[in-house]
């Protein structure tokens, strides 16, 4: 986990440019927060070697390109080793159609956001998959029926 970095008032307004559209160009970028184009490449460099951008990506729309089925998964553990612990999270992190894992507290160990292309290939997922992973106890799923909020987006 990074640690926190003080942020000051024109990196909260470079990050929140940032994240709103992450291919302004950087003199748009230096005109917005009102800076020159070489402080704000060099302040946006810190930003990212600090670790607070971790990355770049372009949000795609699951449905549009036929990822239909969505489910939150509830994986509860046998027995919380070492080795299970790790081999679970090794392997879910491998896997394409995980987009999310959250070690969480409760009644499961993980909450999993799986994305796929219908009810067909999520049954593969699971019987081929999940299932076969050593320390598996049990594995809730929950249907995402509609999506009401849904951001990368971090407050600031």
């Amino acid at each position: 986990m990074n640690e926190a970095v003080t942020l000051f008032e024109t990196d909260r307004r470079l990050l929140s440019l940032l994240q709103q559209d992450c291919r302004i160009s950087n003199q748009e970028l230096a005109n917005a927060v009102g800076m020159s184009a070489s402080a704000c490449w060099r302040r946006v460099r810190a930003l990212e070697e600090a670790g607070v951008i971790s990355g770049y990506v372009a949000l795609i729309d699951g449905e549009s390109v036929g990822q239909r089925f969505s489910a939150i998964v509830h994986v509860t553990l046998q027995r919380h080793e070492r080795l299970h612990l790790d081999q679970v999270i090794d392997a879910l992190s491998r896997r394409p159609e995980v987009l999310q894992v959250f070690a969480t507290t409760g009644e499961a160990d993980y909450h999993v956001h799986v994305l796929c292309e219908d009810k067909d290939a999520y049954n593969v997922f699971l019987e081929e998959f999940l299932f076969r992973l050593p320390g598996v106890a049990q594995v809730r799923t929950n249907l995402v029926l509609k999506s009401i909020k849904s951001t990368p987006r971090v407050p600031l």
